[in-house]
């Protein structure tokens, strides 16, 4: 693949961080200041999409904007591949249809500290396309810390007692387990190799001596040193989270955080280790039961909880998990799903969440057993949810199917058919905790039709829109996939897998 310098990847992730003085400076201006937010919005989704016919193109685009840090040989720099544009697509179109939302949200609740919610909004999505477009280790470490810093006053966004310690234990979980295990994994890649830190199309231990108990220790010290994949144990985080208001945790599960996590899993098997190493000395089945576990675990534990949000989290932690799994079976069909399905849950993850808090805004209701017949009164936010619904589980209409057809048939095809049951079987919970909550609000137990029904309308058409939206693109992306499809191959055949 061809190389090619371009200031592109640098100017995506101005785009949003030059908007954070334009919004603290109108912060009286409601008007003002949200039309910034969409302006950066559109701004760093246009300079995505301009990058994306050179990678669709097989080139990779390159930037070193630091050239050593510390007194060591290793630059921060830039480097957008078909995985990097990928994400950034999902995370830079997601973040225009969040921020709607969060207006709506946030007026329809009358939150406060609406400025300085947007601006460290924009701040966790420029360090989100810093670690999509990460030239190297040392850039990517760099990005993830400061995606966790600038999205823990998100977190705490209430600032009551439950918010501050949710915050807490979200800081506690994504910085100890980044300086406790990403650092010495770093340290130890850096040693090892004579300082070779850079992705490229040779993976950097690949030429490295290891054996399968410390390949097996030094990948799972980078995959729980990037705990935003929400693996068990280190997952408590997540639900924690959940104290957060409905947008960051929208931008928690959807577009960037968790997103973060699986996307370094992915980089830290195929352009760390690399394929082939860990075929050879056949670490990766320790991360693929790791994961399997945390996939049907997260599952159960998603059908007993009454609170939308929480099922919502728990869910996540096992759609993540798949993504795990799925890179680390090392085989072509797998790897292309664990990638599409970074795409696949972002659309029908958020549609849920934004649906969760269409339903609160309207209602002031959070718990399942509450929204019984509310389908009857907002039927475009319920039937959002049953498509988002769907793509989750993996049924048609919607792209959910695609990326999990690949995982199904990677397990297949690399011979592990007891993961390939883990698929299934998770597939039928998602279908247990979801489908019952579709079908009580349309169709409630002991009301009929002629019940007088209650006031409820649906929640600010701010609210109503982008959960339609991103029902849409659900739908859309099954039957018009064709550009994530290239780029899952593309980015296949770079790391080494797309003939096997």
């Amino acid at each position: 693949m061809e190389s090619v310098t371009s200031f592109l990847p640098a100017a995506a992730c101005l785009a949003s961080l030059l908007a954070i003085p334009l919004i603290i400076l109108f912060r009286k201006e409601e008007f003002l200041r949200e039309l910034c937010t969409f302006a950066a919005g559109f701004v760093k989704f246009g300079i995505v999409l301009a990058m994306l016919p050179l990678i669709l193109d097989g080139k990779i685009l390159e930037l070193t904007l630091v050239e050593g840090v510390a007194g060591l040989n290793v630059p921060i720099a830039f480097r957008v591949d078909a995985l990097g544009i990928l994400f950034a697509l999902v995370a830079s179109s997601l973040w225009i249809v969040t921020s709607l939302y969060a207006i709506g949200y946030m007026r329809g609740a009358k939150e406060h500290a609406q400025t300085r919610f947007f601006a460290f909004f924009a701040l966790s999505l420029s360090a989100t396309l810093g670690v999509a477009f990460a030239g190297n280790l040392l850039t990517l470490y760099l990005f993830y810390e400061l995606l966790s810093l600038s999205t823990w006053p998100l977190v705490t966004h209430h600032q009551t007692k439950e918010a501050r310690a949710g915050g807490r234990t979200y800081l506690c979980y994504l910085l100890g387990t980044s300086v406790a295990f990403v650092i010495p994994a770093l340290i130890f890649t850096y040693i090892k190799t004579g300082g070779q830190l850079d992705f490229s199309s040779t993976a950097i231990l690949a030429e490295t001596d290891l054996g399968f108990w410390p390949g097996a220790f030094l990948l799972m010290a980078f995959i729980y040193g990037f705990a935003k994949s929400g693996l068990m144990p280190f997952h408590s985080w997540l639900p924690g989270a959940m104290v957060a208001p409905t947008p960051v945790s929208a931008l928690l599960h959807a577009v960037a955080v968790v997103k973060v996590g699986v996307f370094c899993a992915i980089r830290v098997v195929t352009s760390v280790f690399g394929v082939d190493k860990l075929s050879a000395i056949g670490s990766a089945i320790v991360l693929s039961w790791i994961a399997a576990f945390t996939v049907i675990v997260s599952s159960l534990i998603a059908l007993t909880q009454d609170n939308l949000k929480r099922r919502l989290a728990f869910s996540t932690i096992g759609q993540l998990a798949y993504i795990v799994l799925g890179v680390s079976l090392l085989h072509e069909f797998a790897v292309k799903g664990a990638v599409l399905h970074i795409a696949a849950h972002a659309v029908s993850k958020i549609t849920l969440f934004f649906c969760a808090g269409a339903i609160y805004v309207a209602t002031g209701k959070k718990y399942i057993s509450q929204m019984k017949g509310l389908g009857r009164e907002m039927p475009f936010t319920f039937g959002a949810f049953f498509i988002g619904s769907l793509g989750v589980i993996g049924l048609p209409p919607a792209i959910g199917l695609l990326s999990k057809f690949h995982l199904v048939m990677g397990a297949a095809s690399a011979g592990q058919i007891a993961l390939m049951v883990v698929f299934l079987i998770s597939t039928m919970l998602n279908a247990a905790y979801f489908l019952p909550i579709v079908f009580e609000a349309f169709f409630p137990k002991g009301l009929s039709a002629s019940d007088p029904r209650p006031t409820i309308k649906e929640a600010p058409l701010a609210c109503v829109l982008p959960l339609c939206v991103t029902a849409f693109l659900t739908v859309a992306l099954f039957f018009y996939p064709t550009v994530l499809l290239d780029l899952a191959d593309l980015f296949a055949e770079g790391v080494g897998i797309g003939t096997k």
